[in-house]
C-alpha cells in the first residue's frame, strides 16, 4: 500500500513539474511590470509611503510600448533619487526600486530584441489611456466603408 501512495505521489509530482515551463523574457517582463503596478499602487495607498508617492511620477506600465524603457529610466532616476531620505530607506520604496531596476534589465538587456512593441503611445504610459492604432490596412477598410 505504501509502495503504490509513494508511487501516486511521485506520478503526480512530475505531472505538476512537466506543466511547469521556464519563464521566458516576455513572461517575466509581464510578470514584473504586474508586480511593480500592485506595490506602486500599494505605496500610493500606505499611509507610511503616501507621502513619498507624492514626488513619484504617474506610470502605467505596458511591456508592449515601445516608450516603456525610456519611462523606466526617467522612473528610476527619480526614485533613485528622492528628495527624502526616509522615503529611500523604506523597505517597500527599496523593493520598488529593486523590481525597477531589473524590470529595466530585462527588457534592455536580457530580452534586447526579443520583445516586440505593439505601439510607440508615450501619453498611454503616462494617462493610462491608448489611442487607437489603425495599420494600413484597417485604414483603407476604413476608407472604403465610407
Amino acid at each position: 500500500m505504501r509502495l503504490g501512495l509513494s508511487a501516486l505521489v511521485c506520478f503526480f509530482s512530475f505531472v505538476w513539474l512537466s506543466e511547469c515551463a521556464p519563464p521566458t523574457c516576455y513572461s517575466r517582463a509581464l510578470g514584473l511590470s504586474k508586480e511593480v503596478m500592485t506595490l506602486l499602487d500599494k505605496i500610493h495607498t500606505y499611509h507610511r509611503t503616501k507621502q513619498c508617492a507624492e514626488v513619484l511620477p504617474t506610470i502605467f506600465l505596458d511591456v508592449h510600448n515601445s516608450c516603456v524603457t525610456t519611462k523606466l529610466r526617467d522612473f528610476l532616476y527619480v526614485v533613485l533619487n528622492h528628495p527624502s531620505q526616509y522615503c529611500r530607506e523604506l523597505p517597500r520604496m527599496v523593493l520598488l526600486k529593486r523590481k525597477i531596476q531589473n524590470l529595466y534589465t530585462i527588457i534592455t538587456r536580457i530580452c534586447y530584441r526579443d520583445l516586440v512593441f505593439f505601439t510607440n503611445d508615450c501619453e498611454a504610459i503616462d494617462t493610462g489611456h491608448s489611442r487607437p492604432y489603425y495599420a494600413e490596412d484597417r485604414l483603407q477598410l476604413l476608407q472604403e466603408d465610407r
